[in-house]
């Protein structure tokens, strides 16, 4: 609600099926074409002053999965590992994802959006105490992706999706990077290759594992759980619960104190 979404009034959750160590019982479970809330926004305050309304597509709920870390390796990925460490303590506990729909538009500003963008989602959470939003952590994680498009067509280009960016700094920098590397390798004549990427605190990402599609998943109903039916009266009276949001905040505090708005 918070993030004006629709909340709808029923949804189930999927199975995703997948084999990979963090997750060893070889599905998570989420939520596929039913997700909790749909059709939001966020307005995100850039540094000029302006602001950038970022559409939301949805909201969905899921568990989370284990942390894998990588002994011996320059990098810290698998490639050139020696060890590799599971750590199960957070397997399966509950998250929720927030997916954008493609910021359109922004061209050379988009790497700005998307740092404003993450840091008025953490700021919402921690107004919220949804969580403590530690993305040193992982209490906040975020993946960006990035897919070019030639000026003046529809069609977007094939994407590629930075994990696990952990830092509002890092956010910007990989988009940035990821913008240049697509331009450069489409201008040179070449193609994007769908698939995930690692970013490096030097300030580069490198290739990770290609990108499935949500076929590769083969989703279906999670048998073991029954729907999430919110009825509307419930909606309305969590709805009153929403403290005073922090954009609010700053806005009455400049009012009344007369402070500059930048």
């Amino acid at each position: 609600m918070a993030l004006n979404c629709e909340i709808v009034p029923w949804c189930r959750f999927a199975r995703k099926n997948y084999f990979y160590p963090d997750m060893p019982k070889n599905y998570q479970i989420s939520q596929y074409d039913e997700p909790i809330a749909v059709n939001g926004y966020l307005e995100a305050p850039l540094e000029d002053g302006t602001t950038w309304r970022v559409e939301i597509e949805r909201a969905h709920m899921e568990e989370d999965t284990g942390k894998l870390t990588h002994i011996g390796s320059e990098t810290g990925r698998i490639h050139g590992a020696t060890t590799s460490l599971i750590d199960y303590n957070r397997a399966g506990v509950p998250l929720i994802e927030i997916v954008t729909k493609p910021i359109e538009g922004a061209g050379e500003r988009a790497p700005q959006v998307a740092r404003a963008y993450v840091t008025a989602l953490r700021d919402l959470l921690r107004a919220l105490d949804v969580s403590d939003v530690r993305m040193d952590q992982g209490s906040m994680r975020c993946d960006a992706n990035v897919s070019l498009k030639p000026r003046g067509t529809t069609e977007f280009g094939t994407r590629t999706e930075t994990k696990n960016v952990n830092s509002l700094k890092s956010v910007e920098v990989a988009v940035r990077y990821e913008m240049q590397r697509q331009a450069a390798i489409l201008v040179g004549g070449g193609q994007i290759i769908q698939e995930t990427r690692h970013f490096h605190e030097a300030g580069y990402t490198s290739p990770g594992r290609t990108k499935e599609t949500a076929q590769d998943y083969r989703y279906f109903p999670e048998p073991d759980l029954e729907p999430v039916a919110p009825s509307r009266e419930l909606v309305e009276e969590l709805r009153q619960t929403i403290p005073e949001l922090p954009w609010l905040t700053r806005k009455r505090i400049q009012q009344e104190w007369g402070f500059p708005t930048r």
